[in-house]
């Protein structure tokens, strides 16, 4: 490998999300036309694949509980725009749902490199299945990958999208299995005041916000 050999590192969490335009199964969009609310953008392997189907079918059943987080879906993979048209058209066909949200084509892979959903030597994006939260701002709170052969899990989805936009509200941590209703945890304590002035020991950095 020679000194001047650039290498591209996939976006992290707290990295701004790349943008990107792009053509959909709703017109052409670009990542910015989603800021000031929330976005989860999802790759998936394949079109006419059965576990994408059934993602598909779950996420457009539950893309109101999406909405009323003042969320958006958008969807991704390497298919041309026609082949997820007649997928979308099979899938209402099958299972009388009609799937609303934009899902991108990205036959060149250009837009699953630069997520990191697939290094850019990949012949194809079979191991793609990844899900990025992008905040109001265009940041990448979270991101989810899950292999090929199994699907994502929406009620987990919501989820982390709720743990998010509460820990952001009220300037909390969200515990493990935390729910919806859920007290968060305060922010631990940052000073030697603090450690020394906690009734129990470990006060000064686990408590539960009032």
């Amino acid at each position: 490998m020679s000194d001047d050999t650039t290498i591209s590192l996939p976006p992290r969490i707290g990295d701004k999300a790349p943008e990107f335009s792009a053509r959909s199964t709703t017109g052409d969009v670009r990542l910015s036309d989603y800021r000031g609310q929330w976005l989860v953008l999802f790759s998936h392997p394949a079109d006419f694949t059965p576990v994408c189907s059934t993602e598909f079918v779950a996420l457009a059943r539950a893309s109101g509980e999406f909405a009323k987080r003042d969320c958006a879906l958008m969807g991704l993979s390497v298919d041309t725009l026609f082949s997820h048209f007649a997928w979308l058209h099979m899938i209402k066909e099958r299972f009388g749902v009609e799937v609303r949200f934009p899902i991108i084509e990205d036959p060149t892979m250009v837009i699953a490199s630069a997520y990191g959903m697939t290094s850019a030597d990949d012949a194809d994006s079979w191991s793609v299945r990844n899900t990025y939260f992008i905040d109001p701002e265009g940041t990448i709170r979270a991101i989810t990958c899950y292999p090929a052969n199994v699907g994502r899990s929406v009620p987990e989805m919501l989820r982390l999208l709720d743990a998010l936009q509460a820990a952001d509200a009220k300037s909390g941590l969200a515990p493990a299995d935390w729910q919806p209703g859920d007290k968060l945890l305060r922010q631990p304590g940052a000073t030697l005041d603090e450690v020394f002035a906690a009734k129990e020991p470990g006060d000064w950095f686990m408590q539960e916000q009032g």
